[in-house]
């Protein structure tokens, strides 16, 4: 008797189990969603046993993936569970073998700055705005 697996359970026979990548991606907490997920395999930011990897690429048990991330960092796990059910995160991280190095204290001190800088720019942004709408106001009235 030939039964499907049921949705969300492990597949323990290796070679058996496949999901969509993106699907994967998603269910491994890897992405916030599913959708940023495709987005990121469609603008070739997701490698698959060094393939670019589209969304409906399937994924197995044993696949090497490599994530581009920013500010020129690489995510690159090794798939060790296949599910296409939501689970616990602390589950989710079970299902892969994360092979990224440790950031340097250099690159971590050069991510601070980063944070920084984006928000000084955010916090400008603002200002400027609130110029315009003032400017509309006393123009308008």
């Amino acid at each position: 008797m030939n039964r499907e697996p049921e949705r969300g359970t492990w597949n323990l026979e290796p070679g058996t189990a496949s999901v969509r990548v993106d699907v994967w991606l998603d269910v491994a907490c890897l992405f916030k969603t599913r959708s940023e997920a495709k987005r990121a395999c469609e603008t070739g930011k997701v490698d698959l046993n060094g393939e670019h990897a589209k969304p409906h690429r399937v994924v197995h048990e044993g696949d090497k993936i490599r994530i581009s991330r920013g500010f020129g960092r690489h995510q690159t796990v090794i798939v060790r569970g296949v599910i296409d059910a939501h689970v616990k995160k602390s589950d989710a991280r079970t299902l892969y073998e994360d092979l990224t190095p440790k950031p340097t204290p250099q690159e971590i001190e050069m991510r601070r700055m980063e944070r920084v800088y984006r928000a000084a720019a955010a916090a400008a942004g603002t200002d400027k705005r609130k110029r315009r709408e003032a400017r509309r106001a006393k123009e308008g009235g």
